[in-house]
């Protein structure tokens, strides 16, 4: 920084020369004339060699006053707008003033307007840091400076989770995404920062931004890699190792974190083959419509009687369609009525079960809902489910 004021000075120096040099050299090279001593000075030459002239009788007195006139009025002549003032020294401080204002109010408007931390962050940045630290300020200082800059919020969040600091991270890959336009590789850095801010629990902001980065890019790598750490960390190896080979088929042969995820994809393999095989999940759910919503429903209306995770993914693991008039009804969810096969029944330890009555036939949204308290997925008594509320 110190060279980039002494730049600075010298520059301030050349510009104030331009305008001191020319004033210097005129008020050195420029002699006072006064032009009315002068000509009064000429009159009185004029009278003198006319009165002499008379003496020596060259000339009349008749002469004499006509010459001492015709003088006279040549000084009246040459003395018109002599009384115009001469430059004075205010008029040539003012130019000098100037010389030394303008700099300086140029070097005030660099101060209180320009970028000089810009230009010591830059000088900074060439430098390799020192230490994590110093990185860590470094880009502490630049989101300072530049807070619009997605760049400098995406870094110091990837270095806020090399350093144990989910949240802190979780904020800077929210704002970076908002900037940016949500890009999937945003998304799925601020997922993961909230899955660990969490202490490691999945929840429904969670997956929607998963969900979300991979509806965009099917190979988005954050996201593979996150999903995979939750299904290993919920016992659901089989998952894991989904989510980790198609991670694996996209890194290059050079990329050092393959063997990382081989490792781990083995891990899983191996509770996997360990973990006695479960048997295939069934719940039997009886479900029903009570009192008070008789005539406020159609028998034509639709009703969806379905299983959520506990602790898992938003979407339904088994869903049941029926119709008003089929109740009350018992109906047997099990993985043979998961939606998706990654999402099955059988994966999840702990459910919800829920009944929906939608007019519009659409399974996420209607006009009564009925909720039943968690339970396991082995559950193998019967369940009673009564639709009973409005749904919000």
């Amino acid at each position: 920084m110190t060279d980039f004021w002494l730049a600075t000075g010298l520059l301030l120096l050349v510009a104030m020369s331009f305008l001191l040099i020319p004033i210097l050299r005129g008020r050195s090279g420029q002699a006072p004339v006064d032009r009315t001593a002068l000509n009064v000075a000429l009159y009185q030459e004029r009278v003198a060699e006319l009165s002499a002239q008379r003496d020596e009788g060259m000339l009349s007195a008749g002469q004499l006053d006509l010459g001492q006139a015709e003088a006279a009025r040549e000084l009246l002549t040459d003395t018109d707008g002599a009384d115009v003032a001469q430059p004075k020294h205010a008029s040539k401080a003012l130019p000098l003033l100037a010389a030394l204002l303008v700099p300086l109010l140029g070097l005030g408007l660099y101060l209180a307007l320009g970028a000089s931390d810009k230009v010591e962050l830059t000088r900074e940045f060439a430098q390799p840091p020192r230490s994590m630290a110093e990185m860590t300020e470094r880009l502490e200082r630049a989101v300072v400076a530049q807070p619009d800059s997605a760049e400098g919020l995406y870094f110091l969040g990837r270095t806020y989770m090399a350093q144990n600091r989910p949240a802190e991270a979780a904020h800077l890959f929210e704002r970076a995404a908002r900037l940016a336009g949500r890009q999937p590789d945003l998304l799925g850095q601020w997922a993961q920062a909230l899955y660990f801010a969490q202490n490691k629990q999945w929840s429904a902001p969670i997956q929607a931004l998963t969900d979300e980065a991979l509806a965009a890019n099917p190979n988005e790598a954050t996201s593979l890699g996150l999903l995979g750490i939750a299904a290993f960390e919920g016992q659901r190896y089989a998952e894991a190792v989904g989510y980790w080979q198609r991670l694996l088929a996209q890194l290059p042969a050079t990329d050092a974190s393959r063997q990382a995820l081989q490792s781990g994809i083995d891990r899983a393999r191996e509770r996997q083959a360990a973990t006695p095989a479960q048997a295939a999940a069934g719940l039997t759910v009886r479900v029903a419509l009570s009192a008070e919503l008789t005539g406020k429903v159609l028998p034509s209306d639709s009703v969806f009687v379905f299983a959520r995770a506990l602790n898992g993914p938003a979407a339904p693991l088994a869903v049941k369609r029926l119709s008003v008039a089929d109740l009350p009804a018992e109906v047997q969810l099990s993985d043979a009525d998961a939606m998706m096969p990654q999402l099955k029944l059988s994966n999840f330890p702990e459910v919800q079960l829920q009944a929906r009555v939608s007019r519009a036939g659409v399974p996420t949204r209607g006009e009564w809902i009925g909720r039943g308290q968690p339970l396991s997925s082995a559950t193998t008594e019967a369940q009673h489910l009564t639709i009973d509320s409005p749904d919000p």
